[in-house]
């Protein structure tokens, strides 16, 4: 996994861990049903069946924006690197242009101020 690019790492641990939460969730839903199996009233039933009924629709949505937002980290991951590959191509092939070093011409000096020194010496 050492060489597996991060976008199929974070898919599989995406993968994971909604396999875990539905895995939890069905527990839940169980122990809601056997309650339910159980109970003595009506009510207590019915309200025990809802439990699970909610538990599953609840863990159902979040396993769907987990994998929503996994999906999204990896294909934001995936095309960051493509891009700088691509950025990193076009550097190789196009080697960089030397930038001319434009000589400015040298200022002259005011007649007058080189007079001034050639007196002062």
């Amino acid at each position: 996994m050492a060489d597996a690019d991060l976008d199929v790492v974070i898919r599989q641990l995406a993968r994971q861990l909604h396999t875990g939460l539905m895995a939890r969730a069905k527990e839940r839903r169980d122990k809601f049903a056997g309650l339910a199996a159980k109970a003595k009233s009506k009510d207590l039933r019915d309200r025990y069946k809802e439990m699970a009924k909610t538990t599953m629709e609840q863990a159902t949505a979040a396993a769907k924006r987990l994998q929503m937002s996994a999906d999204n980290v990896a294909d934001s991951y995936a095309r960051s690197m493509r891009l700088a590959a691509a950025e990193a191509a076009a550097a190789v092939q196009k080697p960089e242009k030397k930038q001319s070093v434009k000589e400015k011409p040298a200022k002259e000096k005011p007649a007058k101020a080189a007079k001034a020194k050639k007196k002062a010496k």
